[in-house]
């Protein structure tokens, strides 16, 4: 590569009115709020003309197919900057980075150089896709070169082995995408500033859809605008029976799928439906593949509902207590991960504490077996945010007092008895709702995240915010005075005893 290839002085004009960057982006997207607020800050500021200008580097962290790279192509729109992009999936050689030396054989320069000469102007937005996915072996390690290339303090000289002079990336903007920031150095990521993509909920998918998957798919299908009509119900069935996933290109195909079978008919000279209902839904694509969480059909003793995230969104997860005779032991099943087995432990211990506020013998649970289910058994499960639902199950299971079934949860018990914050409030207020949840329990400390949650969901549910665990169980399980008889195992204990005795 010449020298002379490279640019060290073309650059491209910045687009700096607001307004148009908001519409590029509101056109191509939906959704991603705090992405989009960033760049717009961005732009502000350049508009004003601060003394010294600092270029961002951005980390788009979130699950596949959330928009994360296609997001990069329309900010570039946006700015009227050049676009280029370097997929560092795979890559183990530290010299793709940095380049070899001229002495060696089929020497070439790194590829950050070689992307800048394509993109010819010295302020493209260049865009480092899969930056968790590097690897390391004996040549070297990439994330290490990276770090001058991400730094703004260092990238105005950025030394390649083949150029052997400092060249100046200070003006590019870049912007790099990961699935996940656990595999990324501390030394890197804290070159970056994170934005988290946390996937789609229902609603956001059923308006991308509309305005952006489906017009897509019935032209590349080869049909006419307005030729197909696909109705709400249609597309929340797709999303809630036939797809699981925080992004949209599984949707996407689905979708592609149902027009394709309407295409096909059309070629045929058959009759087609032009508006595809939820019936039709199942009789192009099959039978469902996932199948919607519901609340308990009734108040049952020993069943809490936890409301648990995912990558996905979020999920209603029953929680199971069974009481039997044994030797004082606990059992948690369900693959249930290290932390969580951590809350049921912490739950019994409170319960064992506070024995006398529930009326129980402090030697009963010397003589019983506890078994703490949580179904799906395949599905694997960890966190602290169960903890005082397993307590409510546990509570309800001793003192045989039913859980109200519309009565959802979330947060972490302490020995104490207090109630702690958790994450993914959005997903699993969300989650709930679909399920058909009437209250919602909450750490008072989360009070703070409702403001991502929209306002028709908050005003179907009641939320109800906790600081202790005596809190939940009243709002949780039935008063017990609707319980006038003693439990089973109490009942049979006693039985026992008296025949001991005798």
């Amino acid at each position: 590569m010449d020298f002379g290839e490279l640019p060290w002085h073309q650059q491209t004009e910045d687009n700096l009115d607001v307004e148009h960057a908001a519409k590029v982006l509101d056109h191509y997207h939906f959704g991603l709020k705090d992405a989009k607020d960033r760049i717009l800050e961005y732009i502000a500021v350049r508009s004003l003309q601060p003394k010294r200008l600092r270029q961002p580097i951005l980390c788009f962290s979130g699950p596949p197919g959330t928009g994360k790279t296609s997001l990069g192509r329309s900010i570039a729109e946006a700015l009227g900057r050049n676009f280029v992009r370097v997929s560092l999936g795979g890559v183990r050689d530290e010299a793709e980075i940095r380049g070899h030396r001229r002495t060696y054989i089929g020497a070439l320069p790194g590829r950050i150089l070689q992307t800048m000469r394509r993109a010819g102007t010295i302020n493209p937005l260049f865009m480092l896709d899969e930056i968790d996915k590097l690897g390391a072996d004996f040549r070297g390690d990439p994330a290490a070169a990276l770090l001058e290339v991400l730094d703004p303090e260092q990238n105005h000289a950025f030394s390649d082995h083949y150029l052997e002079i400092p060249y100046d990336l200070s003006k590019v903007m870049f912007i790099t995408t990961a699935n996940s920031l656990a595999s990324i150095p501390p030394a890197l990521l804290d070159r970056m500033e994170v934005i988290e993509f946390p996937g789609y909920i229902e609603e956001e998918k059923v308006e991308i859809a509309k305005r952006f998957l489906i017009p897509r798919q019935i032209e590349e299908s080869g049909l006419q605008d307005k030729e197909v009509v696909f109705r709400d119900a249609a597309i929340r069935r797709i999303i809630r029976e036939y797809t699981y996933e925080a992004g949209v290109r599984n949707l996407e195909r689905e979708i592609g799928r149902m027009c394709r079978k309407v295409a096909r008919l059309k070629s045929q000279k058959k009759r087609y439906p032009s508006q595809l209902t939820p019936h039709l839904v199942e009789k192009f694509l099959g039978p469902p593949q996932f199948f919607v969480s519901e609340a308990e059909r009734q108040d049952e003793v020993g069943v809490a509902t936890a409301m648990a995230w995912t990558e996905t969104g979020g999920e209603i997860m029953p929680v199971e207590v069974l009481i039997m005779e044994g030797k004082g032991n606990l059992q948690i099943t369900g693959q249930v991960g290290d932390i969580m087995q951590e809350s049921a432990q912490a739950a019994l211990s409170y319960l064992k504490a506070h024995c006398s506020d529930f009326d129980l013998d402090p030697s009963v649970f010397e003589g019983l077996d506890i078994h703490i289910h949580v179904p799906e058994g395949a599905v694997p499960k960890d966190g602290p945010s169960a903890g005082i639902t397993i307590a409510t199950a546990l509570a309800s299971a001793f003192t045989e007092r039913k859980v109200y079934r519309e009565v959802g949860m979330t947060g972490e018990i302490t020995l104490r008895g207090r109630v702690l914050p958790i994450g993914g409030v959005r997903e699993k207020i969300l989650a709930a709702h679909r399920a058909g949840l009437k209250t919602v329990i909450l750490p008072e400390k989360n009070k703070k995240d409702l403001v991502d949650v929209p306002k028709k969901v908050l005003s179907d549910l009641k939320i109800v915010f906790v600081t202790h665990i005596d809190e939940v169980f009243r709002v949780a399980l039935h008063p017990s005075s609707d319980n006038p008889v003693q439990p089973r195992w109490k009942a049979k204990k006693e039985e026992k005893n008296e025949e001991e005795e005798e």
